[in-house]
């Protein structure tokens, strides 16, 4: 696989590489990713889990009156 870095991002991996934490550029990379990885994984389950509260309180809430076309302009008016 090859791939093609800015030149900031390049002098980024070659800096990590030189400061002794990785042994090459490859490392730089694999970390990088599994780290993008875990924390596209940390909010994505503290997405689900907001919108699980959500749903809870609108469930408690009751029955609305409003239709939904009144919800969402009463939304967008809160903007």
């Amino acid at each position: 696989m090859h791939i093609s870095l800015t030149p900031e991002l390049e002098k980024l991996v070659k800096d990590k590489v030189k400061s002794g934490l990785y042994n090459n550029s490859s490392e730089v990379i694999r970390d990088a990713l599994r780290q993008m990885n875990r924390y596209e994984e940390f909010f994505y389950d503290l997405k689900r889990k907001h919108l699980i509260e959500l749903l809870e309180e609108g469930e408690k809430s009751g029955r609305s009156n409003n239709s939904v076309s009144d919800i969402i302009h009463q939304e967008k008016q809160k903007r």
